[in-house]
């Protein structure tokens, strides 16, 4: 099958319609059938048809100039050998179900090609979700790495539930500010421990941490004392010291995590704010991240996140904190 190359656009006569008709090729233009690149660098390589004047590294090299064009090609290549229809738009690409095709079916994904070293811009990334949830479609990121090796991971924008357990009240406590910290006296079976708070440092002290505090202080659970003065929040952060940068956004995930009945601890040994405990597990849920929704973070940064819950199975959440409240994205690998 012969197709013409003008250097703008691929084309095909008449007979290149069963391209369309049989597996989804290309879009019909008047008789004929107009190609992406990808799809008539696929079909030539796949000797499906030929492109006067060019054999496969010509037209490859034609092409090269596009911006991001290898990787693009390299992710429409191993979809369309998995067995899926692909399409270009309205992200990348449009995947259709497995059997389906355009004009006899419906897309089940929408896919956007990144390489390793692309930042991911949450703001963007939340709007590109919202659309392909407003569509019906599943939102994929098909990452190509500096091998060209391919991974694809699922972005779902989660809204949390209510954790399934009783919160128990905390009566309103002291507690003596000791650095960034602060001491609280307890007794066995304080509703404080039990509620997730603190670590002991001795049988009669809790230790809390600075996030912890301004919770308990936000929520009037807690009177921050230092010698015979009462503490209030500004004052605790200049007594403190320099404040942790990330203290604001961390205080805004970890109140509304809290607000769900949900317990979060230090995430520290696995590379992040929070590890969360949702129920009655003993094992924690999820591992949670605080960032700016303006934030834009190396997708590198972010493989490497979701490799680390996945290997203690935890789901692995970013708290996008913005003006009008938290967007919690997951991140999973899948395989398509």
């Amino acid at each position: 099958m012969l197709a013409t190359f003008d250097g703008t656009a691929i084309r095909v006569g008449r007979d290149g319609r069963s391209l369309y008709e049989q597996s989804g090729y290309g879009r019909p233009e008047g008789d004929g059938l107009r190609l992406s690149s990808q799809e008539a660098l696929y079909l030539l390589h796949r000797q499906k048809i030929e492109v006067g004047g060019y054999t496969f590294d010509q037209l490859f090299s034609e092409f090269a100039d596009q911006k991001n064009f290898m990787r693009s090609f390299l992710v429409y290549r191993d979809l369309r050998e998995r067995g899926y229809v692909v399409q270009t738009g309205p992200h990348d690409f449009r995947v259709f179900r497995r059997g389906e095709k355009p004009g006899s079916g419906e897309s089940l994904y929408l896919v956007r090609v990144l390489s390793e070293r692309d930042p991911i811009d949450f703001g963007k990334l939340i709007e590109e979700v919202v659309a392909s949830k407003n569509m019906r479609k599943q939102y994929v990121l098909a990452v190509v790495d500096d091998e060209e090796e391919l991974t694809y991971y699922e972005i779902k924008l989660q809204k949390l539930t209510d954790a399934a357990c009783e919160v128990k009240a905390i009566p309103p406590c002291d507690a003596m500010l000791t650095g960034k910290s602060a001491l609280v006296r307890v007794k066995d079976g304080s509703p404080l421990e039990q509620s997730g708070y603190g670590k002991r440092l001795d049988p009669e002290r809790l230790m809390l941490s600075p996030v912890e505090l301004l919770y308990l202080m936000g929520q009037n659970l807690l009177r921050l004392h230092k010698g015979d003065l009462t503490v209030g929040t500004d004052e605790y952060l200049a007594l403190g010291g320099d404040p942790d940068a990330e203290l604001s956004l961390k205080l805004t995930v970890y109140t509304e995590l809290r607000s769900h009945g949900y317990t979060p601890r230090t995430g520290y040994k696995f590379g992040h704010h929070f590890r969360v405990y949702c129920g009655t597990n003993v094992h924690s849920d999820l591992l949670v991240h605080a960032v700016e929704k303006e934030a834009a973070i190396p997708m590198s940064v972010i493989s490497r996140s979701v490799r680390m819950a996945h290997s203690v199975k935890k789901k692995m959440l970013f708290g996008a904190v913005h003006s009008s409240g938290i967007q919690f994205v997951e991140f999973a690998r899948i395989k398509l």
